[in-house]
């Protein structure tokens, strides 16, 4: 029975991640959890799956449920960063599923490979900030790292049993989330409720936004270069409003290999679950004759100019994809509480960019740092927008 820690277990994919495993439960079992605020649903947790040690953020949350659990199980509950590295390392686990949104999960996620735990990667802001750093722990500790994105698991599942020196690129499919048929000039007046709705994937608001914006593509061109160790000029974007193919990967012969399946997470959750088995995922099949057609297109950069953003800033590298994230994690939430226009997401994000100067070669003290420096130009330049 495989031993699993869930870090971030009330966001999508930790709830998506919780019923394959509750769906399978002479395989699997939860030893250890970490969620943010939603204190309701992690008490529903605690009760379905009795979990060892529990993270949360806040002190007060963690004195609450020590109250509700007391006398029902032997639950440990603690809180702050001090907390979620100890679930992070927690001995008992073979495997932690890193789903914490942002750049909070990067710190964790790298404790839990100092621990020696195989990584279930979900947040891809890990590899964006410090890909180097963590492939370079990993294979030092070797441990691996399996990607969740469905998108990444499928260019994993595309690579087994072939030579990365026949790879001649992978291509990232792409929904085109709400805004596909949108001209760029009818950009200027969506609204939040239009950005939210996003035409095929359940998801939190802010890899919604993301999806919409493409911004969450661009993050996950910077990821695929780490995960996969290519050179970024090899990674490909294409739209594919069916999201039936995940991605595919041509080689030097021409032959191109892609991976199919319903739009769930379960599936590519599953697998970096049991990898290198499948399990049945009690999910429909697909049904090609009902999707009756499948379509690709080249994205319009002039609409998402995120995407160009993006390679610009996987290719300047150092730190510079440091700044894209942290830069565009405020101006998201801005863009949630509904204090800047969707439009004004690449806007901040670039100018933010180009007031950078580059660390090549960062350490992780220079990555948190460039972070922090990033959020508050970020903040002010906010402050500023009503100058424009």
């Amino acid at each position: 029975m495989k031993k699993i820690t869930v870090l971030g277990s009330t966001g999508s994919i930790g709830v998506s991640a919780l019923d394959v495993i509750g769906n399978n439960p002479g395989r699997f079992q939860v030893v250890a959890l970490a969620a943010g605020k939603n204190i309701r649903l992690l008490k529903k947790q605690i009760e379905k799956f009795h979990p060892r040690i529990v993270a949360v953020s806040e002190y007060q949350d963690a004195d609450e449920l020590r109250k509700y659990l007391s006398g029902k199980n032997k639950t440990k509950i603690v809180s702050e960063n001090g907390g979620l590295n100890e679930v992070a390392a927690f001995a008992d686990a073979d495997i932690v599923i890193s789903a914490i949104s942002g750049a909070a999960g990067l710190i964790p996620t790298l404790t839990a490979i100092d621990a020696g735990k195989d990584i279930a990667l979900a947040n891809k802001e890990t590899m964006v900030m410090a890909g180097s750093i963590v492939t370079a722990e990993a294979k030092k500790r070797n441990i691996r790292i399996l990607p969740v994105d469905s998108e990444h698991s499928a260019i994993f599942q595309c690579l087994q049993g072939q030579h990365y020196n026949s790879i001649n690129k992978i291509v990232l499919t792409a929904s085109g989330g709400p805004f596909l048929n949108y001209k760029a000039k009818e950009l200027q007046t969506v609204t939040l409720c239009q950005a939210l709705k996003h035409p095929k994937w359940k998801m939190g608001k802010k890899i919604t936004i993301d999806s919409a914006s493409m911004m969450n593509k661009g993050l996950e061109v910077i990821e695929a270069k780490w995960l996969f160790n290519l050179d970024i000029n090899k990674i490909e974007v294409l739209i594919h409003p069916q999201s039936i193919v995940h991605s595919m990967v041509e080689f030097i012969d021409g032959s191109v290999l892609a991976q199919m399946g319903i739009p769930d997470m379960r599936n590519p959750i599953a697998y970096a679950l049991t990898y290198p088995e499948r399990i049945h995922n009690y999910l429909p099949y697909l049904n090609l004759a009902g999707v009756k057609k499948l379509e690709f297109c080249k994205p319009d950069l002039k609409k998402f100019p995120f995407l160009e953003i993006s390679y610009e800033a996987g290719i300047c590298g150092g730190t510079m994809p440091v700044v894209l994230n942290a830069a565009n994690e405020i101006a998201v939430g801005a863009f949630l509480k509904e204090k800047i226009k969707f439009v004004d997401l690449p806007r901040i994000v670039s100018r933010v960019l180009h007031a950078h100067n580059s660390i090549k070669e960062p350490s992780l003290n220079d990555i948190l740092q460039v972070d922090e420096w990033a959020r508050v130009q970020t903040e002010n330049l906010l402050e500023r927008i009503t100058s424009w």
